[in-house]
């Protein structure tokens, strides 16, 4: 195998730079820049030359033997001074070096991961904390990361192991008298597994949290959404005109409010007909948000939005309130704008994972259901009780990589920065 590095911390200028190198070679790379193998383990000074004999850096050297790393592999670190061009020449000294080459993105993690050092949720769960913007961000993702999800579903599955242990007794020894047949807690045991599953599906989902709560302003043109989607996301993004159909095509904006991601989507007015066929593309478009929505705001004529939208009366200092309004604002006053996001920071907190709580990606999601549903199943028939069984475990190895495809990993991994 190849042995890797790469620049594992920030991009230079910075105070530190670590290179990190990971693989059979790690310790040969490690001797011919700093002259020697320093003590394992041990943070250690050293003068890092070039294959000329060119002095590069005075650096910081660790020196970290396998399996007990990151990786599972042979690991050296060059903590250097954070310069570009410190950091280029000791690069170029290790390109040279034979059977180095430099890593590609998520490379030091996916080695982790197919050396056993994490398991696939645990992968999901670190790549969620390196893009965490927000403080329930980067809790949920703790919670993945360190292998909560993790250490359940292998609960799960050495129960489902121990219940399909019976059922193969009944089928091979099904002659003999004390394994006839299943016992009794055979089947309280399978509705209990089944319903602690459906008690984790019932969680909220983390594409909300990681992805942002997804709010869609909605309504017909010139019903003010641009001006209340600048108002929400403090800035002009959107270009306002009281000309009708100003807003042609779908603009989103990522922000956080009170320490919740949203991203607020900003769309074309919503009408029967038009004759301008970008318009009607763009109409297009803001229904298809509409589907994907978590939240609408729903700016027009009362009653006429989408099930589930909250009616918001945009224009209160023109006198324009509905009667069921969820909320009354003037975007051009700024009145009722502090109201409305303490209710969208409230709706979002209770559709979002609990504060370091784990939640379930959608991947997961689908599996767990898999899982319950094949529990939720089980025939009288052992032959059946067994694949179903089977089904079960099978769909618990899906979720931490027991059992993945090459094409959902090189997805998953793509996700990371090179040197992570």
């Amino acid at each position: 195998m190849d042995t890797i590095f790469a620049l594992s911390s920030g991009a230079p200028p910075a105070g530190i730079a670590v290179v990190r190198i990971s693989g059979p070679a790690a310790g040969r790379a490690l001797e011919q820049l700093a002259g020697r193998v320093t003590p394992e383990r041990r943070a250690t000074s050293a003068v890092l030359r070039g294959g000329d004999g060119v002095e590069l850096d005075r650096a910081l050297v660790l020196w970290l033997p396998g399996p007990g790393t990151a990786t599972g592999e042979d690991v050296a670190e060059l903590h250097l001074h954070g310069g570009r061009a410190v950091v280029a020449a000791v690069e170029a000294a290790l390109g040279v070096v034979p059977g180095l080459r430099r890593a590609a993105a998520g490379e030091f993690t996916r080695r982790a991961f197919a050396n056993g050092r994490i398991d696939l949720a645990e992968a999901e769960g670190l790549a969620d904390l390196l893009t965490a913007e927000t403080e329930l961000q980067r809790r949920a993702a703790l919670a993945a990361a360190g292998g909560v999800l993790s250490r359940q579903v292998e609960d799960w599955r050495k129960r489902v192991l121990a219940l399909g242990a019976q059922v193969e007794a009944v089928l091979d020894f099904g002659d003999e008298d004390d394994v006839a047949e299943l016992s009794p807690e055979f089947a309280t045991a399978v509705e209990d597994l089944a319903d602690e599953i459906g008690g984790w599906l019932d969680r909220p989902l983390v594409e909300p949290l990681r992805e942002g709560f997804r709010v869609v302003l909605a309504g017909p043109p010139n019903a003010g959404k641009s001006t209340l989607f600048n108002v929400l996301i403090e800035d002009e993004a959107a270009i306002t005109a009281p000309t009708p159909g100003t807003t042609r095509d779908l603009l989103e904006r990522p922000v956080a409010i009170g320490g919740v991601p949203f991203t607020f989507v900003d769309t074309a007015g919503l009408r029967d007909s038009s004759t301008d066929e970008i318009e009607v593309q763009g109409i297009s478009r803001a229904r298809g948000a509409l589907e994907r929505a978590d939240l609408v705001l729903w700016l027009g004529p009362e009653g006429e939005g989408p099930d589930g939208a909250w009616e918001i009366s945009a224009k209160s200092d023109l006198g324009q309130t509905k009667r069921a309004a969820k909320a009354a604002v003037s975007a051009a006053s700024g009145a009722g704008v502090a109201q409305l996001k303490d209710l969208l920071v409230g709706h979002a907190r209770s559709a979002m994972a609990a504060p370091g709580a784990a939640a379930l990606n959608r991947r997961q999601h689908a599996l767990l259901a898999e899982a319950r549903d094949s529990l939720g199943t089980i025939s009288s028939n052992p032959l059946i009780k067994a694949e179903n069984l089977r089904t079960a475990r099978v769909a618990f190895d899906r979720i931490t990589g027991r059992a993945s495809t090459e094409d959902m990993l090189d997805a998953l991994f793509g996700r990371f920065c090179i040197g992570k």
